[in-house]
């Protein structure tokens, strides 16, 4: 038997991303979503950590 799993769905938030020279590192900020930023070593990084 074939379980099917649950559809993923995506939703679409504002991502804003910078350079930190403080840091060092690329920031990635999710206003819409209190408290969400993340950070990495590439804007890629950043992007998928957020």
């Amino acid at each position: 038997m074939r379980w099917n799993a649950a559809p993923k769905v995506m939703s679409r938030y504002q991502l804003i991303t910078w350079w930190s020279e403080q840091d060092q590192a690329y920031l990635a900020e999710v206003p819409e979503l209190a408290g969400c930023m993340a950070d990495g070593a590439s804007y890629e990084e950043a992007v998928r950590n957020a």
